[in-house]
């Protein structure tokens, strides 16, 4: 994989990747940044977010699982000193459509402990715990 990061202006950038996509990273105006863009910790935990869901529906869809919508909520407590990493993480699975609790559940555990690279990396630092909520 490959990163390439430019400078815009101040503590405002743009990255992107192998898949060609830009992607604005900021900060807010009284660290020199703009506001324009999802902060670099931002970006963890949104990345988190899009890997486990990835492989949650992946999981349920091959349960046969009738989901119809996931979405996550995460909120996360950081170090008071640098660096300030994550020191606990709170996921929200929210499941909309006919799936059983302990479809759900194993489907997340799975992604938790064996698929996600991005928990994987966390989870060294971090205390991360779950909550899964369907809605009918």
């Amino acid at each position: 994989m490959r990163i390439e990061l430019k400078q815009v202006q101040g503590n405002t950038y743009v990255g992107k990747a192998d898949s060609n996509h830009w992607v604005p990273i900021d900060t807010s105006a009284k660290d020199d940044g703009s506001g324009a863009g999802t902060g670099p910790m931002e970006m963890v935990l949104i990345a988190l977010a899009g890997c486990t869901a990835m492989d949650v529906e992946s999981i349920l869809k091959k349960k046969r699982a009738d989901m119809r919508k996931l979405e996550l909520e995460i909120t996360a407590e950081r170090a008071s000193e640098h660096p300030k990493v994550f020191t606990k993480i709170h996921l929200v699975y929210i499941i909309h459509g006919n799936v059983r609790q302990v479809d759900a559940e194993h489907a997340v555990s799975l992604s938790r402990e064996k698929y996600c690279s991005v928990s994987a990396m966390l989870k060294s630092t971090a205390e991360i715990d779950h909550e899964v909520r369907i809605v009918e």
